[in-house]
C-alpha cells in the first residue's frame, strides 16, 4: 500500500471532479437518443483516434499486461505484437466501410447494423447479438471497476469494496449527463494522460537504473529466460526461474489477442461516429502510433519492475503503483497513477454506453416499443447505464485477476462479431443464416472451450480460446452464408460504397461485381 499523501489524493480529486464536470459542460449538446449513442457522427481524426485507443486499452494496460511481463519477461509482449497488427487492419479494412454503411441505414449499434444489412425480418439477428454485447460487457465492465477497486486498495487501503462504489459512481454520473459526447471529450484527456505516463514512467526507471544496458544486465542476473522473446519465464514463491521455450501454441495464443479487435463493439462505434471517411486514414496512422508507444512503454514497465523494485511484488499487477511510488515524488506519482485511472475509466465508460444503447435500440425499442419517443429512448439508455453498472458490480465483487476477465471477454466479442463484420463488409451475398451461425458458433465455443479442451486428451491444446471461437465462428459463417437461406435482394455492400441507398435498387446501374470496391481511403481529408 503507498502511504496516503496530501498530492495523491488532490491529484485523484482533481481528476475524477474534472470528469464529472466534462459530463456537466456536455449535458446540453446531449438532446437526442442519437446525441447520447454516437455524438450525430461529429468525432474530427484525433479525437476519434484518441478515443478508439482509450476505449480500447482499459485497466490491463498499467496493471494486468505489465504484470504478464514482470512475471513472464518479454515473452509476454508478443500479446503486444498482436494488438498493433489488429489495431493496424481494424482500421485500415473495417473502418471505411463501416463508417459508410451504418450511415445509409441510420445504424447506432452493430445489431442494428447486421439486421438491416442482412435483410432478418425475423429479427433474430438483433436479439442475437444484442444479448451478446450485453452479456460479454457487463463482464468486461466487472473487470474495469474490479480494478478500480484493486487501485484505490493498493494506493490508499480503502479497501475493494470502497474503491469499486466511490469510481463506479462517478463513471455513471458523467456518462448519463453527456452520454457519447462526454466520453469522447473525456478520451482525449484520458488518451493523452495514458500516453504521456507510457512514456515517462519506463523513462525515469530506466534512467536510475543507469540505461538499457545496465536493465539487461540486471534482468539477466535474475534468469536470462526474462530477456529471451521465445521463452518464458516463471514467478511463484517470489522469485523467477527460467521457463520452457514459448511453443507455437503459446505464440498463437499471445498473437490471437490481434483477432478480437473486428468484433469489439466498444472500438468500432468509434469507427461509425467518425465525422467523414476521408479523416479515416489520419485516424488510423495516429490510433497506430499511439497503441505503439502506449504498448512498449507498458512493456518496459513489467521489465523495470523486476529490476528496480526493492523486493518483489506478492501481487504482479501492481508493478506500476509500486514502480509510481518508489521511483518519483508524490506529486508526480499522483499524476502517474491517475493514468490508470484513466486506463480503466476509459473503457469502461464505454462500454457501459454501448450496452445501454443495445438494451434501449436492440431490445426496448426494437421488440417492445418502436414509437418510443426520443425522450423516452434518452430516459431508457439513461437508466440502462444503471444497471448495467449494478449488475457488473455485484460480478466485481468476486474478485479475480484482471487480465484473466478481459482475455475472457475480448475473446468473445471477438469470435462471436469479428468473423461476421468482417463478412459483411466483404461478402456482398453472405445470407442471414451465415451471420446468425457465426455469432452463435464463435460466443458459444468460447463459453465452452475451457469445458471441452480437457476432454480432447491427447489433443488438448491449451490454446487461447479467441484461437477456436474465430476458426469455429468464420467456418460456420462460410458454410451456412454460401448454402442456407435467402440472399440478400440487393448487392448491399455495392450500394452503400456507391452512394445509392440499399433500400432502392440502384437505377441504370450494370449488375455489381462479386466483390466491391471499399469507399475512399485517401482524399483531400488525408
Amino acid at each position: 500500500m503507498i502511504a496516503l499523501t496530501v498530492p495523491v489524493m488532490i491529484t485523484f480529486g482533481v481528476f475524477l471532479i474534472a470528469m464529472v464536470m466534462v459530463g456537466v459542460v456536455t449535458h446540453g449538446e446531449t438532446t437526442t437518443f442519437d446525441d447520447f449513442t454516437v455524438g450525430s457522427r461529429r468525432l474530427t481524426a484525433p479525437v476519434a483516434a484518441l478515443s478508439a485507443g482509450a476505449a480500447d486499452m482499459s485497466g490491463w494496460l498499467f496493471l494486468g499486461f505489465p504484470g504478464a511481463v514482470y512475471m513472464a519477461g518479454i515473452g509476454a509482449t508478443w500479446i503486444a505484437v498482436g494488438l498493433i497488427v489488429g489495431t493496424y487492419l481494424n482500421w485500415r479494412l473495417v473502418a471505411p466501410r463501416l463508417r459508410v454503411y451504418t450511415e445509409r441505414v441510420g445504424a447506432v449499434t452493430l445489431p442494428s447494423y447486421l439486421e438491416k444489412r442482412f435483410e432478418d425480418r425475423s429479427r433474430v439477428i438483433r436479439l442475437l447479438s444484442a444479448t451478446v454485447t450485453v452479456v460479454f460487457f457487463t463482464v468486461y465492465v466487472a473487470s474495469g471497476l474490479l480494478a478500480c477497486g484493486l487501485l484505490a486498495d493498493e494506493i490508499f487501503g480503502a479497501g475493494l469494496e470502497l474503491g469499486l462504489t466511490v469510481f463506479a459512481v462517478v463513471i455513471v454520473i458523467y456518462t448519463i449527463l453527456g452520454g457519447f459526447r462526454a466520453l469522447s471529450v473525456s478520451h482525449s484527456i484520458q488518451g493523452t494522460v495514458m500516453f504521456l505516463a507510457a512514456i515517462a514512467l519506463p523513462a525515469i526507471a530506466i534512467w536510475q537504473l543507469g540505461g538499457f544496458e545496465a536493465l539487461g544486465a540486471d534482468l539477466d542476473r535474475v534468469t536470462p529466460a526474462l530477456l529471451d522473446p521465445g521463452a518464458e519465464a516463471s514467478f511463484a514463491d517470489r522469485k523467477w526461474t527460467s521457463g520452457d521455450p514459448l511453443g507455437a501454441v503459446a505464440l498463437i495464443s499471445l498473437l490471437a489477442w490481434g483477432l478480437g479487435y473486428f468484433g469489439q463493439p466498444h472500438i468500432l462505434t468509434r469507427f461509425m461516429s467518425i465525422r467523414s471517411p476521408r479523416d479515416i486514414p489520419l485516424a488510423r496512422w495516429l490510433g497506430v502510433f499511439w497503441v505503439i508507444v502506449v504498448l512498449a512503454g507498458a512493456s518496459l514497465i513489467g521489465l523495470a519492475g523486476i529490476a528496480a523494485l526493492d523486493k518483489p511484488l506478492d501481487n504482479p499487477e501492481t508493478v506500476f503503483i509500486a514502480l509510481s511510488a518508489q521511483l518519483t515524488s508524490p506529486w508526480i506519482a499522483g499524476v502517474l497513477l491517475v493514468a490508470v485511472l484513466a486506463a480503466i475509466k476509459s473503457t469502461v465508460d464505454s462500454q457501459l454506453l454501448v450496452s445501454a444503447t443495445s438494451l434501449t435500440e436492440d431490445l426496448f425499442r426494437a421488440f417492445f416499443n418502436r414509437r418510443a419517443s426520443d425522450t423516452m429512448l434518452l430516459l431508457i439508455g439513461r437508466l440502462s447505464v444503471v444497471a448495467v453498472a449494478l449488475v457488473a458490480y455485484v460480478i466485481a465483487l468476486s474478485g479475480g485477476a484482471v487480465l484473466d476477465i478481459v482475455a475472457y471477454a475480448w475473446s468473445g466479442f471477438g469470435s462471436a462479431f469479428g468473423p461476421v463484420i468482417v463478412l459483411s463488409l466483404f461478402w456482398p451475398r453472405m445470407t442471414a443464416a451465415g451471420a446468425k451461425a457465426g455469432m452463435i458458433t464463435g460466443a458459444l465455443t468460447v463459453l465452452l472451450w475451457k469445458h471441452i479442451d480437457p476432454l480432447l486428451g491427447p489433443l488438448e491444446s491449451g490454446v487461447y480460446g479467441m484461437v477456436p471461437g474465430v476458426l469455429a465462428a468464420t467456418v460456420a459463417a462460410l458454410i451456412f452464408g454460401k448454402f442456407v437461406g435467402r440472399r440478400p435482394t440487393l448487392d448491399w455492400t455495392h450500394a452503400a460504397a456507391n452512394g445509392t441507398s440499399p433500400q432502392d435498387p440502384p437505377e441504370g446501374q450494370a449488375p455489381p461485381p462479386p466483390y466491391p470496391e471499399p469507399p475512399p481511403l485517401d482524399g483531400p481529408g488525408r
